[in-house]
Protein backbone atom coordinates (compact mmCIF):
# COMPACT_ATOMS: atom_id res chain seq x y z
CA UNK A 1 0.00 0.00 0.00
CA UNK A 2 0.88 3.41 -0.59
CA UNK A 3 0.78 6.45 1.60
CA UNK A 4 -1.33 8.84 0.26
CA UNK A 5 -2.11 12.39 2.04
CA UNK A 6 -5.38 12.97 4.04
CA UNK A 7 -5.55 16.49 2.90
CA UNK A 8 -3.28 18.81 0.87
CA UNK A 9 -2.58 22.44 2.55
CA UNK A 10 -2.48 25.68 0.69
CA UNK A 11 -2.39 29.06 1.14
CA UNK A 12 1.26 29.79 2.38
CA UNK A 13 3.61 31.33 -0.48
CA UNK A 14 7.18 30.33 0.93
CA UNK A 15 8.39 27.36 3.15
CA UNK A 16 7.24 26.27 6.31
CA UNK A 17 9.15 26.61 9.34
CA UNK A 18 7.30 25.22 11.77
CA UNK A 19 3.37 23.58 12.20
CA UNK A 20 1.52 22.37 14.79
CA UNK A 21 -1.83 19.81 15.09
CA UNK A 22 -4.85 20.17 17.30
CA UNK A 23 -6.63 16.98 17.13
CA UNK A 24 -9.08 17.98 19.55
CA UNK A 25 -10.04 21.12 17.64
CA UNK A 26 -9.15 19.21 14.41
CA UNK A 27 -7.04 22.32 13.13
CA UNK A 28 -3.49 22.81 11.55
CA UNK A 29 -1.73 25.63 12.37
CA UNK A 30 1.38 26.33 10.25
CA UNK A 31 3.97 29.52 9.58
CA UNK A 32 5.99 30.56 6.43
CA UNK A 33 9.29 31.95 6.67
CA UNK A 34 8.32 35.22 5.13
CA UNK A 35 4.86 35.52 5.79
CA UNK A 36 1.32 34.96 7.74
CA UNK A 37 0.47 32.00 9.93
CA UNK A 38 -2.25 29.88 8.87
CA UNK A 39 -5.05 27.85 10.27
CA UNK A 40 -6.39 25.18 8.40
CA UNK A 41 -8.96 22.45 8.99
CA UNK A 42 -7.72 18.66 9.19
CA UNK A 43 -9.70 18.44 5.51
CA UNK A 44 -7.30 20.80 4.14
CA UNK A 45 -10.19 24.14 4.36
CA UNK A 46 -8.37 27.33 5.03
CA UNK A 47 -9.93 29.09 8.20
CA UNK A 48 -7.82 31.97 9.19
CA UNK A 49 -5.10 34.39 8.53
CA UNK A 50 -3.04 35.12 11.73
CA UNK A 51 -1.41 38.37 10.97
CA UNK A 52 1.58 39.61 14.26
CA UNK A 53 0.73 43.13 14.99
CA UNK A 54 4.05 44.88 13.60
CA UNK A 55 3.70 43.56 10.07
CA UNK A 56 5.04 46.26 8.02
CA UNK A 57 4.89 46.52 3.63
CA UNK A 58 7.95 44.88 2.82
CA UNK A 59 9.62 41.54 2.96
CA UNK A 60 12.54 42.96 5.31
CA UNK A 61 9.74 43.93 7.75
CA UNK A 62 7.65 40.25 8.12
CA UNK A 63 7.65 38.62 11.22
CA UNK A 64 9.23 35.16 11.01
CA UNK A 65 7.39 32.96 12.78
CA UNK A 66 9.69 30.16 14.57
CA UNK A 67 7.48 28.14 16.75
CA UNK A 68 3.92 27.55 17.35
CA UNK A 69 1.99 25.80 19.98
CA UNK A 70 -2.02 25.09 20.14
CA UNK A 71 -3.71 24.36 23.29
CA UNK A 72 -6.96 22.62 23.45
CA UNK A 73 -8.85 25.45 24.79
CA UNK A 74 -8.47 27.44 21.65
CA UNK A 75 -5.48 29.22 21.69
CA UNK A 76 -2.16 29.17 19.89
CA UNK A 77 0.67 31.11 21.27
CA UNK A 78 3.15 31.98 18.29
CA UNK A 79 6.94 32.84 18.39
CA UNK A 80 8.52 35.13 16.48
CA UNK A 81 12.31 35.40 15.52
CA UNK A 82 12.47 38.96 16.86
CA UNK A 83 11.76 38.02 20.15
CA UNK A 84 7.98 38.48 20.24
CA UNK A 85 5.49 36.16 21.21
CA UNK A 86 1.40 36.92 20.43
CA UNK A 87 -1.74 34.31 21.60
CA UNK A 88 -4.14 33.90 19.32
CA UNK A 89 -7.38 32.90 19.64
CA UNK A 90 -8.86 30.40 17.07
CA UNK A 91 -10.82 32.79 15.50
CA UNK A 92 -7.79 35.13 14.90
CA UNK A 93 -8.25 37.71 17.36
CA UNK A 94 -5.10 39.14 18.54
CA UNK A 95 -4.89 38.82 22.43
CA UNK A 96 -1.86 39.52 23.82
CA UNK A 97 2.00 40.01 23.08
CA UNK A 98 5.51 39.57 24.66
CA UNK A 99 8.87 40.47 23.75
CA UNK A 100 11.91 38.73 25.15
CA UNK A 101 15.48 38.99 24.96
CA UNK A 102 16.08 35.45 25.79
CA UNK A 103 17.10 32.75 23.47
CA UNK A 104 14.29 30.38 22.96
CA UNK A 105 13.84 27.05 21.63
Amino acid sequence: DFATPRAILTGHDYEITCATICAELGLVISGSKEGPCLIHSMNGDLLRTLEGPETLEGPENYLRPKLIQASREGHCVIYYENGLFCVFSVNGRLQATMETDDKIK
